[in-house]
């Protein structure tokens, strides 16, 4: 698990067919000493560009979205109030 903030949108024409319904946003991760590794992540839960979030990675997060035959590395499953 990690934490990061969104800092983009992924805009996509095609989308694998588990992946439809779902929105793709770019994370920077805040607890991590390298500062060029963002990442796509899924996001379930609605969160929004500049808001810190919480993100599981691997089976967590296809198992996150509720679909463990996704093709997800990252998931969105929190957003950071303080």
């Amino acid at each position: 698990m990690l934490i990061g903030k969104i800092v983009g949108t992924v805009v996509s024409t095609r989308k694998h067919k588990e992946l439809t319904g779902l929105k793709l946003l770019i994370v920077r991760p805040l607890n991590t000493r390298s500062p060029h590794q963002d990442l796509v992540a899924v996001d379930n839960i609605g969160a929004g560009v500049g808001e810190i979030v919480l993100v599981v990675l691997g089976n967590s997060a296809r198992l996150a979205i509720g679909n463990p035959q996704a093709p997800v590395d990252a998931a969105i499953v929190g957003i950071v109030d303080q």
